[in-house]
């Protein structure tokens, strides 16, 4: 399940994805806009900063903005940033593996088989999911209402 902290993490980078290549924007209006809490979501913005997906103005006009193009901001790097593996096990993960504590021979085990092809099909959706193409659906599903 994801934390509060990823989903506000991604609801202000879909903000600022929609802002892109503009002035940056103030914490302030993306925490009243977004109804993300003003002090957590300088939390989130700081370490997206850290990460170099954001960049930050200082100043009275100052605030955040995309480092990268929409395009390529994935919801796997956001989700492996604030939540953690991706995979239900450590024994398939990308960045955090760990051995099997079971005592089996990992390529003979058809339990890490199947979490495996969960991992893999659920990341690749994760990939393709940029701040461009949610941002794309956004507005399609307005467009159906």
């Amino acid at each position: 399940m994801l934390s509060k902290k990823t989903k506000y993490a991604i609801i202000a980078l879909v903000r600022l994805a929609r802002e892109y290549k503009q002035e940056p924007l103030q914490i302030g209006v993306i925490a009243e806009e977004e109804k993300i809490p003003k002090k957590f979501l300088e939390t989130i913005l700081r370490e997206l900063k850290n990460a170099g997906i954001l960049t930050s103005v200082k100043g009275r006009n100052g605030g955040y903005y995309l480092s990268r193009d929409p395009e390529e901001v994935n919801l796997a790097t956001i989700i492996r940033l604030f939540n953690g593996p991706i995979a239900f096990i450590p024994c398939v993960t990308y960045l955090y593996y760990e051995a099997c504590d079971v005592g089996k021979e990992e390529e003979y085990c058809g339990i890490r088989s199947v979490f495996k092809e969960v991992r893999d099909a659920t990341v690749e959706i994760f990939k393709q999911a940029t701040l461009a193409e949610i941002i794309r659906r956004e507005d399609m599903l307005h467009r159906v209402k």
